[in-house]
């Protein structure tokens, strides 16, 4: 069964879909210096407004944005969700950590707490959709967004779900989490600057993505205009490091081979990678080398110089822009890139191109790899556009 994408909610600290969109095709960056804890010194963050928002409002934003742009009304009831978060509701945990007395409290701050545990994200999309179809919340760190976008696919794909709703939220900028990524040594100083020579290290960014995945027969019976098909995925694990990937990348390799194989498409067939492209050393050391040897000759471009590093929910960030690549036929540029590393096809510029398959990577800590290939829609929803080209 062909499974289609019509409708995307994304909120970035360049705005929304459409406004991300634009700033990423004029070159723009959602980067600025923020300091929004006192007792830490101003750092380069991309924030969607100037303090840091909450997930529960960050997950409202995109759902509903997702609905109007899919032309659909909750209630959803046979409606699936699997929306995911690495960090969660972490934020809110840290809040109320600094106010227990010798871990007591004295009034009511406890109050709702169930809607903190890792799952929040998935049940407050479940309740605002109406839904009692199923619920999913997986995390994956990095993975995650992508991870629920290839849950999402399949419950599509077997008939369990005529429609999912799936991506990823993240809040990730807490004092915990910046000074745990800075004692890595992960923590940029200016800027992020995907897979240049004098890269520093991330940016976290707060963002979220989802999308309205559907059977192509129910788009087409309701007359929807999908932003492109999803044809396949492939996900390994490198059973090797906490943080570091496994050095030769093998695992890596592994799931994008399964998700071309799955996709019945070739390296020849890509026409645009959305790169993980964190600006780590480590990171775009691996993936530089595992793009050189699987897809050598696909343009490539990472997007976190602009939105930062939405961790948890920057695969689905990555699946929105190629899916947008696709609806627009352009491809984004790396922003940041100023003097590149390796020696790959990087799109520097915004630039048009006839672009039918685009791949979309992630790689998370633990050695979470993921791949999932989109396809451009075809004017019919039958079997035969799974075609390669």
């Amino acid at each position: 069964m062909d499974v289609v994408v019509t409708g995307i909610g994304l909120v970035s600290a360049l705005g929304s879909l459409e406004s991300t969109w634009q700033h990423l095709l004029t070159g723009s960056s959602g980067i600025e210096y923020h300091q929004p804890f006192f007792d830490l010194k101003p750092f380069p963050a991309a924030l969607i407004e100037t303090q840091p928002i909450a997930l529960a409002t960050l997950t409202e934003r995109v759902i509903f944005a997702a609905l109007k742009d899919a032309g659909l009304d909750p209630p959803l009831l046979d409606c699936g969700v699997v929306i995911g978060s690495s960090r969660g509701h972490q934020a809110q945990w840290e809040s109320l950590a600094r106010q227990s007395v010798d871990g007591h409290y004295q009034d009511d701050r406890l109050r709702g707490w169930l809607d903190t545990l890792p799952n929040g994200a998935a049940i407050a999309a479940a309740r605002l959709l109406g839904t009692r179809s199923q619920v999913l919340s997986p995390m994956a760190a990095c993975a995650t967004g992508l991870w629920a976008i290839a849950q999402a696919y399949e419950l599509v794909r077997t008939g369990y779900c005529d429609r999912v709703v799936a991506g990823a939220v993240e809040t990730p900028i807490t004092p915990l989490t910046l000074t745990g990524f800075r004692q890595m040594g992960a923590l940029a100083q200016t800027g992020a600057y995907p897979f240049d020579r004098h890269r520093e290290g991330l940016v976290l960014g707060e963002g979220g993505a989802v999308l309205i995945l559907e059977s192509a027969e129910l788009a087409q019976q309701r007359q929807a205009q999908p932003y492109g098909q999803i044809r396949g995925w492939g996900f390994t694990a490198d059973g090797y490091h906490t943080s570091a990937p496994e050095p030769n990348s093998r695992a890596a390799a592994i799931a994008v081979q399964q998700c071309l194989e799955r996709s019945d498409l070739t390296p020849s067939n890509i026409g645009y990678i959305h790169a993980h492209g964190t600006a780590t050393q480590l990171n775009d050391r691996n993936e530089a080398a595992l793009i050189q040897q699987l897809l050598p000759n696909a343009p490539v471009s990472s997007t976190k110089g602009a939105t930062g590093h939405t961790i948890g929910a920057s695969g689905a960030l990555g699946a929105a822009f190629c899916l947008m690549a696709l609806k627009h036929q352009q491809l984004p540029p790396n922003i940041g890139l100023q003097h590149p590393d390796f020696d790959l096809d990087f799109v520097t510029q915004t630039r048009a191109a006839t672009v039918n398959h685009a791949l979309c990577l992630s790689f998370g800590f633990g050695g979470q790899n993921g791949a999932i290939a989109f396809s451009k829609q075809q004017d019919h929803y039958s079997t035969a556009s799974r075609a390669a080209d």
